[in-house]
């Protein structure tokens, strides 16, 4: 269902992406952007459920700033190597790849931008930010409540675990009070609860956020 892409950021950079298209007229477009661990097999999958839903789902790999072909498991010390690579970089960068990503399945209808863990902080960015999509879904994205002086100019839902040890309710609280028209919701699960490989997988506060959203974008 999948193919791997080369595609232009607005900056030169060159880099890959996995697209995967539904059969007959899509719905829409959606740009899957990766947690830390970058476009691996269980975001490739999320790419192919989508697809599968009638959409049109692209995810730039982020983490070929650094290098092409990075791609990690779920253990400690692949979580830790993955925030080094996250730290590398920049916000603009990262949105500019998203950016492209977008402009690449533009034609499929509104684009919106989905993102889990850094790439849930990335989609409220792309709602602050870019003029190519038309809506943002965030899930357990961890910086959120430090860039939320920026003002989304699309829709934008997000979703947080309530046992969430990299987001305290302190910082979900903080978004509510400072952005009472987004809508918010949160699960009885921890941080990463839509990834079916990672021990903190709760599959029904997946299927209900993954209800939420689809009702959202469609």
């Amino acid at each position: 269902m999948g193919e791997i892409l080369e595609l232009d950021a607005k900056d030169g950079h060159k880099f890959s992406a996995y697209k995967a298209t539904p059969d007959g007229k899509p719905k829409g477009g959606v740009v899957i952007v990766q947690e830390i661990f970058g476009v691996n097999s269980h975001i490739r999958n999320v790419c192919d459920g989508y697809a599968a839903r009638g959409f049109v789902a692209i995810a730039p790999a982020l983490f070929d700033r650094i290098r092409p072909d990075i791609t990690l498991d779920y253990e400690s010390a692949d979580v830790e190597q993955g925030i080094k690579y996250k730290m590398q970089i920049e916000d603009d960068n990262a949105l500019a790849d998203i950016d492209a990503a977008a402009k690449e399945i533009a034609d499929a209808g509104d684009v919106t931008v989905i993102g889990y863990c850094w790439g849930g902080s990335l989609a409220y960015l792309s709602a602050c930010r870019l003029s190519s999509i038309q809506k943002a879904v965030g899930y357990y994205g961890g910086q959120i409540a430090q860039n939320i002086d920026e003002t989304p100019k699309v829709p934008i839902i997000l979703h947080f675990g309530d046992s969430d040890n990299s987001i305290p309710m302190e910082a979900v609280d903080k978004i509510k009070l400072a952005r009472p028209d987004i809508p918010i919701y949160v699960y009885s699960a921890g941080h990463g609860f839509n990834c079916d490989k990672r021990g903190s997988y709760d599959a029904a506060a997946a299927r209900l956020a993954l209800d939420r959203t689809l009702e959202f974008i469609s």
